[in-house]
């Protein structure tokens, strides 16, 4: 067992770095296309790539596989891919104003928010948990706050996908549960590919170069932080622990801030450096109560 849990937490560590330099390729990519045209193909390519997995799924017939109609799991897949468009475009248009290492730290704040929406179903919020969340607060706020005490377009952007991210989290975690996770995984990818693309259209001019010049960070977009990250995250968690899981995945924030200064090559003072250690001890401390259920 304790080998299955540690490689459970290795999955989640990879999912956690693949997350993290996805920032980078979305910050790479809006440099040769639209935001919407970005997020259309990359969850698109996301969702065709779950098809072979969903089929093979279907053939090995598990015992423990979830049977669903079709009308649960369209409403299911619908509604989270609405919420997902949402969250994503907003973090994709605002990735177009602040950095990779801002993005990822921010975006890390649905690990707390998570809770506090939680509080609308009466869940209890610990103590830790609120302290966290100030710990995060005070840490954006150096982070991206400029010095005219402004907060920056693309980090508030960014922050307000968060709360979507945070509400994706909650749906998720209630329709699996009651669908099979890899089809509602490829049907909502295709409600967020289908929905990106229509914006795209009417708001975006998007030619066939446009689209080769930023190959390498969509397919990366696309294989790499849609389908392969979700599928080790799906695969993880089935015998990681929800608190352990958190923890590990919000290390994506780190992994976006060290891709960006590596490869983008922003750069690194003691505001990021400052305000992304608050963050995550944030993170870190809002997950510290929740103990083995």
């Amino acid at each position: 067992m304790q080998l299955t849990i540690l490689k459970s937490n290795i999955l989640l560590f990879i999912t956690a770095i693949i997350w993290g330099l996805s920032f980078v390729a979305q910050r790479a990519g809006m440099e040769n296309i639209g935001p919407f045209a970005f997020n259309g193909i990359r969850f698109a390519l996301g969702s065709i790539a779950l098809l072979p997995l969903i089929y093979f799924q279907h053939k090995s017939n598990h015992t423990n596989s979830k049977q669903s109609s079709l009308h649960g799991l369209f409403f299911a897949g619908l509604l989270c891919g609405v919420v997902a468009f949402t969250g994503v475009s907003l973090q994709q248009v605002g990735m177009v104003y602040t950095s990779a290492g801002n993005g990822g730290f921010i975006t890390s704040l649905y690990v707390i928010i998570v809770p506090v929406l939680g509080l609308f179903w009466r869940h209890e919020i610990s103590k830790l948990t609120w302290l966290g969340g100030l710990l995060a607060v005070t840490g954006m706020y150096v982070l991206s706050v400029s010095e005219n005490f402004s907060l920056a377009l693309g980090d508030s952007l960014v922050f307000a996908g968060a709360f979507f991210w945070a509400g994706h989290v909650l749906l998720i975690g209630h329709f699996s549960k009651r669908v099979s996770v890899l089809p509602l995984a490829a049907w909502q990818f295709a409600v967020v590919a289908f929905l990106s693309c229509l914006v795209s259209f009417f708001f975006e001019t998007t030619h066939w170069s446009n689209v080769q010049a930023a190959a390498i960070p969509i397919l990366y977009g696309g294989f790499m932080s849609v389908a392969v990250a979700y599928t080790l995250q799906v695969i993880a968690q089935q015998k990681a622990h929800p608190s352990h899981a958190a923890l590990i995945l919000s290390l994506e924030a780190l992994f976006a801030a060290i891709g960006g200064i590596i490869i983008l090559d922003e750069p690194l003072n003691w505001r990021i450096c400052f305000g992304g250690i608050l963050m995550l001890s944030g993170v870190v401390l809002s997950q510290l109560k929740r103990k083995e259920a």
